[in-house]
């Protein structure tokens, strides 16, 4: 890789010499670089960035058929990510999920998925119809974790379904849990599948040699990336990297096209031409920085007394691919606490924010953007927390049980989305088919998918999840109603 290229931005060159010409706009948006902006918001964030809110103009091109800096500041991402073509997302990963689905599969194709999947993987089923036969992922009994699917499972479902198509993973998983790709993906290429990874938590992978492998450096088919997770991206803009031995380039471009806005965000797109810049040139010294940081707080968290804090040792155990080290996934539950209320007690008490929390953990991501002091703030919180707060023992977390994932399927979940369906209480909704993606969110996962049939172990878990405070996305605003096929 070019280095020396690397460093060119030409789509934020761009903006920034238009904005420094200073037209004059009869054109969107209508605060016509600030002018009509409120005042609040001009005195908190500056004036300049309302300068480089732009829309599609020759000078900084269209997202909807590049043919300028745009395409220039694509190209850019493919080279340094080793794809084909590689396009710039502003409606976040979910809308390269949608867009992956639509142009792999076709109605009523058969898709072998992680049944660890995101709610948009789902979304995107439901779009074109196609019929979906999950994989289920390891567990941890002990830590209460789900983890990634592996070779010998994948494996079993391709050889018992040899209809299917396509193959759809999760890798990494929100704790960073990555399948073993490159001998996965080879087996799917060999039984002649197309091979489709949702890489969100994963655009940092290949710029290290201490991370595990990226999905293009396995061989993968199309991948989408949360930029604004972890590297230099602003929020709500992604990448989507293809290769075209598999996939249809034309077909994935005019796709892009229907699923993405036509007034795509300018500001967030300068982002990911800045972050692949930052990523392909300082990626090795700024994420050497951020592992050093991560691995120096799992040793500190694992002396804490009823903490811990898995590293690679869960990898082997499981016969899984790798695990991406900047994740710190922090089991709370022998502490007498769930992780809502840890994340509730660091944010309100000591002004830390994590990631993420479900009943048995916390989720820290260390990115390029944090600094040993925020691991040290971070280390002695919990260890405050372990030695006082315990003694609450704020609720009990004995009982609680992680999903199973082996519910029945009655239909497909685009014939159960689309048919005629009711909200019914969830005490009634037992024997019933689920017709809404439920997730407990974050991460997205979700625990009931349109056309499952809702267990009574279900039921229990989401009182459960209820009671504890937990965010459902997919029941009624008061979290008292389910969505099923009313038939």
């Amino acid at each position: 890789m070019n280095n020396d290229e690397q460093l060119r931005t030409p789509l934020f060159d761009a903006m920034v010499q238009l904005a420094e010409s200073r037209k004059i706009s009869f054109h969107t948006p209508g605060h016509k670089s600030g002018k009509g902006i409120s005042t609040r918001f001009r005195k908190f964030v500056g004036n300049k960035i309302f300068a480089i809110d732009l829309t599609t103009l020759d000078e900084v091109d269209s997202l909807q058929k590049p043919k300028g800096v745009i395409k220039e500041a694509q190209a850019l991402a493919a080279k340094a990510y080793g794809a084909d073509r590689s396009y710039f997302l502003v409606n976040g990963t979910s809308v390269g999920n949608h867009a992956m689905i639509l142009t792999a599969c076709d109605p009523n194709t058969k898709v072998i998925v992680s049944r660890n999947a995101h709610k948009s993987v789902i979304a995107g089923l439901i779009l074109i119809g196609a019929e979906p036969i999950f994989v289920k992922p390891k567990v941890d009994s002990q830590l209460k974790l789900t983890l990634n699917t592996t070779f010998d499972d994948v494996k079993a479902i391709i050889e018992n379904n040899q209809e299917a198509k396509v193959l759809f993973l999760t890798s990494p998983n929100y704790y960073g849990i990555c399948s073993d790709l490159t001998n996965i993906i080879s087996y799917a290429h060999e039984k002649g599948l197309t091979v489709l990874i949702d890489e969100a938590h994963g655009p940092h992978l290949k710029f290290h040699k201490d991370l595990p492998v990226s999905a293009l450096e396995a061989g993968v088919d199309i991948c989408v990336q949360s930029t604004h997770k972890i590297i230099g991206g602003m929020t709500q803009a992604s990448m989507l990297h293809a290769r075209g031995e598999r996939v249809n380039i034309n077909i994935l471009t005019n796709i892009l096209k229907l699923v993405q806005t036509t007034s795509p965000s300018y500001i967030l797109m300068a982002s990911l031409d800045l972050a692949r810049m930052q990523i392909a040139t300082e990626g090795e010294k700024l994420l050497s920085k951020a592992i050093k940081l991560a691995e120096e707080a799992r040793v500190k968290i694992n002396k804490i007394p009823g903490l811990s804090c898995f590293g690679k040792e869960l990898i082997s155990k499981y016969n899984l691919g790798d695990l991406d080290i900047t994740k710190l996934t922090i089991t709370v539950k022998d502490i007498g606490l769930t992780g809502y209320q840890v994340s509730h007690l660091l944010n309100t008490k000591y002004d830390i924010q994590v990631e993420m929390a479900d009943p048995f953990h916390i989720l820290v991501i260390v990115s390029i953007g944090d600094r040993r002091d925020d691991l040290k703030r971070l280390v002695s919180a919990l260890e405050d927390i372990a030695l006082t707060e315990n003694q609450l023992k704020l609720t009990s977390i004995d009982d609680i049980q992680l999903p199973v994932f082996d519910n029945k399927v009655a239909m497909t979940p685009r014939d159960a989305f689309f048919d005629k369906n009711k909200f019914v209480t969830i005490n009634e909704s037992e024997g019933r088919i689920c017709s809404e993606i439920i997730t407990v969110y974050p991460p997205g996962i979700p625990i009931l998918v349109p056309g499952e049939i809702i267990s009574e172990e279900m039921v229990a878990y989401l009182r459960k999840m209820i009671d504890l405070g937990a965010t459902i996305d997919g029941l009624n605003e008061d979290n008292t109603h389910i969505g099923i096929v009313d038939r």
